[in-house]
């Protein structure tokens, strides 16, 4: 039943190696205290990519919540995990708020349709079997759309964020780094959240020592002056209640809110090849849960990703924000060993409260632009750096030409914003042309290789010493006994 844990023992765990699988719970005083920690790991992220967005963080917290749940019905329980925002559409995003006469409409319909394809593809999967997945987006061509959507997003931090203030981005990146390196556990993990307070407070610090600064704001085309923390609206703000509607403020510049979709086949092009890294994420999370359980999850790894899609479906309907699952919060698994799905509905409701408070959504919106600079100068990075960790957990040959060719000039194609105009009202470029070159190319380049070069696209083949590295056998070669050298060359003493 999804509603029905077993107790796990006394409700207590009795000792550093003790287990709690997600069908079991804790007592219910601690199971409320591990959701409102699994809250904090998801925090910093799950308001900082809708105020990228330009979506409301507000209703994008309440919809994380109510996704979240939608999600834990769909996989029946058996695969604990919170959908936060993901960052995997920021950069269709920007290109949609590009277009002319675009709003906020046109992207949340174009996420919304991402959000249906995703669940039908996860449909597919659970009755055709996760190794259809494998065939059509193995990991070469996933590790490079990832990096390709995380890499286009620079010109953002560079254009948008970084300028507002760039001392107080410079310290808020640098606040970030020393807090996800220098920390253990928790408090790296929740270093997102942590240089979110770091830098507001220093904000305002400098308006009250240094006095209002001159910069471009964010939607603006002129500098001006203008105070670095702007709180003017959250005294205004009610304690309790439902997320405005979009309107349109006094400045002639969108407020977000809550708002029905449109649809514009441009900007759902835009969007669509984030879905693929929306399955990576999802199997990613999947196969790190099956492995901490111990469980075999394969059966369930379709209704995962369905879930995640009907989730961000569901969201982006009301005007919220996509969701994906959080490694945040698979560390949190992963320090407590406690896998019960009772503290993630703990959790969505948490959020759910935080998302019926406008005095909330107007904090959030109200955090400075050069704060937003410095953290999203990681983040972005971090998303396309993801890309290559694919690659080097699955052991991606770059010496063969089928891997090499096609994906660096999907790469380049997706990272430079190369466009291709096919009519006057219809161009693909960035992240959407990148996508398409990367897998109809890799796929072309695999059928036209001779037979040699496909028996060995998959898997490494790296040369290191006088030995080949590889996972030919299904194995990382650096995880196993009789493995002759390591990575670097180094023979094992």
């Amino acid at each position: 039943m999804a509603f029905s844990w077993t107790l796990h023992g006394d409700g207590n765990l009795s000792g550093p190696d003790d287990v709690v699988a997600p069908d079991e719970r804790l007592s219910w005083g601690k199971t409320i205290g591990l959701g409102a920690q699994h809250v904090v790991a998801m925090f910093g992220a799950t308001f900082v990519f809708p105020l990228i967005m330009g979506l409301n963080p507000q209703l994008a917290i309440m919809m994380s919540g109510l996704a979240t749940i939608i999600f834990l019905l769909i996989v029946g329980g058996r695969v604990p995990s919170y959908l936060g925002t993901s960052a995997s559409f920021v950069g269709a995003v920007a290109a949609i708020r590009a277009q002319e006469g675009a709003d906020s409409s046109r992207v949340t319909g174009a996420i919304l349709v991402a959000g249906l394809v995703l669940a039908i593809i996860g449909v597919l999967i659970h009755f055709m079997g996760s190794g259809v997945l494998h065939r059509v987006l193995p990991p070469v061509v996933t590790g490079a759309v990832v990096m390709l959507i995380g890499f286009n997003l620079a010109p953002v931090v560079a254009g948008i964020y970084w300028p507002q203030d760039q001392w107080v981005a410079l310290l808020t990146m640098l606040f970030t780094i020393i807090c996800a390196v220098a920390f253990k556990g928790f408090i790296s993990r929740i270093s997102v959240f942590l240089a979110l307070i770091f830098g507001t407070l220093l904000s305002w610090i400098l308006d009250k020592t240094a006095g209002p600064i001159t910069s471009v704001l964010g939607g603006a085309t002129e500098a001006t002056e203008h105070v670095r923390w702007n709180t003017s609206g959250i005294g205004d703000a009610a304690w309790f209640g439902l997320p405005a509607k979009t309107m349109v403020g006094p400045d002639g510049m969108e407020v977000a809110g809550w708002h029905m979709p449109s649809f514009n086949a441009a900007a759902i092009l835009l969007v669509l090849p984030a879905v693929i890294a929306l399955i990576a994420e999802n199997t990613g999370h999947v196969k790190a849960v099956a492995e901490m359980t111990g469980a075999d999850l394969d059966p369930v790894m379709g209704r995962a990703i369905a879930g995640d899609g009907v989730g961000t479906a569901f969201a982006s309907f009301f005007g919220g924000s996509p969701t994906t699952t959080y490694a945040e919060n698979i560390g949190v698994m992963a320090a407590t060993r406690v896998y019960s799905t009772a503290a993630y509905y703990v959790a969505a409701l948490v959020a759910i409260l935080f998302g019926l408070s406008p005095k909330f959504g107007a904090l959030v919106s109200s955090i400075p632009g050069g704060v937003l600079g410095g953290i999203t100068v990681v983040l972005y990075g971090m998303i396309g750096l993801l890309g290559a960790k694919i690659w080097k957990e699955n052991g991606v040959d770059f010496g063969n030409p089928i891997n090499l060719v096609p994906i660096a000039a999907g790469i380049i194609i997706g990272i430079g914003d190369v466009q291709m105009k096919f009519s006057d009202n219809f161009t693909l470029g960035g992240i959407a042309l990148g996508t398409i070159v990367t897998i109809a190319a890799f796929h072309l380049a695999k059928a036209m290789a001779p037979a040699e070069l496909r028996a060995r696209h998959e898997g490494a083949a790296i040369a290191v010493g006088d030995y080949t590295y590889g996972d030919q056998d299904g194995v990382d070669d650096l995880l196993q006994e009789d493995n002759p050298e390591d990575f670097y060359g180094h023979r094992p003493k």
